[in-house]
């Protein structure tokens, strides 16, 4: 597919989609007539990639961990030093806090509504 399909396809400007390209995040083959031509894993790849770096990875490591959410995976641990992996450690936690704070804030607003539907008049709260 070509880089406005995966754009239109990603939600992601095809700014940033040439970006992660020189970060070497994903790869185009280039068509006779030089348009970026992308694999539809790439799909998959850019919203990954998109979610890792929401939760504050830098792409150099985003770049390091890509290959173990492949299928099979690959992982490659030649150049894993101690400061990557306490990076790694660190950003794992901070997510799963915000995990946990995604959960309570979703069973709050449950809740809510099951209360407002509960106490409104027929037909006002649907």
């Amino acid at each position: 597919m070509r880089i406005g399909e995966l754009s239109e396809r990603t939600g992601t400007p095809r700014r940033l989609l040439r970006y992660y390209e020189e970060q070497r995040l994903i790869a185009a083959e280039r068509a006779p007539n030089g348009y970026r031509e992308y694999d539809e894993r790439f799909v998959d790849r850019v919203l990954q990639i998109r979610g890792l770096l929401d939760a504050g990875l830098p792409t150099r490591i985003i770049r390091q961990i890509l290959p173990c959410l492949d299928k099979p995976r690959v992982i490659h641990f030649t150049d894993a030093t101690p400061e990557m992996l306490a990076t790694l450690e660190g950003e794992r936690d901070r997510m799963t806090e915000r995990v946990a704070c995604l959960e309570r804030n979703r069973d709050a607003i449950t809740a809510y509504l099951a209360e407002v539907r509960r106490l409104a008049p027929p037909g006002v709260a649907g």
